[in-house]
């Protein structure tokens, strides 16, 4: 089977993306979430033609709302109506618009670390304070830790969800929602839902946070899914008992939001999908090919293979000596750059994240750098 990571080092190393430049070039980066793919032919040109025209203004038309909905309902079922999604810049812009229109300043938001730093960034950018809610000891949900946070929350507040979940890869199940949304549902908190990466799922199907808690609000964007982080849009998607409040939201919400983005995504999700299809595949080969290495190379390294995303949460507790930041042992020894465990929250500590969405020669070496460089 060929690959879609099939770009060199050399190939990849022209590219002038944070992935490419904040770490020194003999440096392997599996950090940000880039993914060393080629880009979708029909994003290119499609792009390539708004510029060439000069169709560079300010963004206007449902055009990136219906191809996003086509796109859901091919993909998983789900009947949206375009008419009822809210545009805005980008997920995190919309997440913060959301929190400032659901809870009053000095309110709570209910977040389950280890997950996505940027979250803890956007509460206190708010002004609201974080309640913790951890995942459980098997990396999901753990309902009685959320019980107690929505409790000590109070109503009026938020819980930021994170499905599928950064960093661990989790995919929450449909009775997990559910019992989410009952839990908050008593203790009068709103579900707001990260679906950033929503059609990243290697291992069954999505089902959106919004059609199992009516009264929640979701943000999607293709940007993870086809590797446009440099042309950001995302939508707000309410659901059946969110719709409402859209009405109180302030129209500079959109305020910034990229024409071009919208123009590249909705080529994306109008004819990137058999693009996807071969990234789905290879995503899957990597998750293998990483379970593999680890086993041979460094078998005390527990990890459990994502059911979403391109991100590995690997546990160097028993490999990296105590008192040592496992990211800073990696960068410094073995010259392969992750994410630290302790940026997503103190329930990170001795683990580090790996971003797997690339060639499995760089993949493979990485692995190598790292087994000669712990004990």
């Amino acid at each position: 089977m060929t690959s879609a990571f099939d770009l060199t080092l050399p190939e990849l190393t022209t590219r002038t993306s944070a992935k490419w430049r904040v770490y020194p070039p003999d440096v392997l980066p599996l950090w940000v979430a880039e993914m060393d793919v080629r880009p979708v032919p029909a994003v290119v040109e499609a792009v390539s033609r708004a510029v060439a025209a000069g169709d560079t203004g300010y963004p206007g038309g449902t055009e990136y709302a219906e191809a996003y909905a086509a796109f859901a309902a091919e993909r998983w079922g789900w009947a949206l109506d375009p008419a009822r999604l809210r545009r805005v810049p980008d997920v995190l812009t919309g997440i913060a618009e959301l929190i400032g229109l659901l809870t009053s300043p000095g309110g709570a938001v209910v977040l389950s670390p280890p997950v996505y730093p940027p979250f803890f960034s956007v509460v206190e950018h708010t002004g609201r304070r974080v309640v913790r809610a951890p995942l459980g000891g098997d990396l999901r949900l753990d309902l009685d830790a959320l019980a107690g946070a929505f409790e000590l929350a109070g109503p009026g507040s938020v819980y930021l969800l994170c499905h599928p979940h950064n960093p661990t890869g989790r995919l929450h199940t449909p009775a997990e929602l559910a019992a989410v949304g009952e839990l908050a549902r008593r203790a009068g908190v709103r579900v707001v839902s990260d679906e950033i990466h929503a059609a990243l799922v290697l291992d069954g199907s999505f089902t959106p946070a919004t059609t199992v808690i009516p009264d929640a609000f979701a943000l999607h964007s293709a940007s993870k899914t086809f590797n446009l982080a440099g042309l950001p849009s995302a939508l707000l998607v309410p659901g059946p008992d969110a719709t409402g409040d859209l009405a109180r939201m302030s129209p500079f919400a959109g305020h910034g939001s990229s024409h071009l983005g919208g123009i590249a995504q909705a080529a994306a999700l109008r004819d990137g999908g058999p693009w996807l299809d071969e990234l789905l595949d290879s995503l899957r080969a990597n998750v293998v090919l990483l379970d593999e290495l680890l086993t041979r190379l460094l078998p005390a390294v527990s990890w459990t293979a994502p059911q979403a995303t391109y991100l590995a949460w690997l546990d160097l507790r028993r490999v990296v000596p105590d008192g040592v930041e496992p990211a800073r042992h990696l960068l410094d020894h073995a010259r392969v750059a992750v994410n630290p465990g302790p940026t997503f929250g103190a329930e990170g500590a001795g683990f580090v994240r790996l971003n797997l969405a690339t060639s499995p020669a760089i993949l493979t070496e990485a692995v190598e750098r790292i087994a000669a460089a712990v004990p």
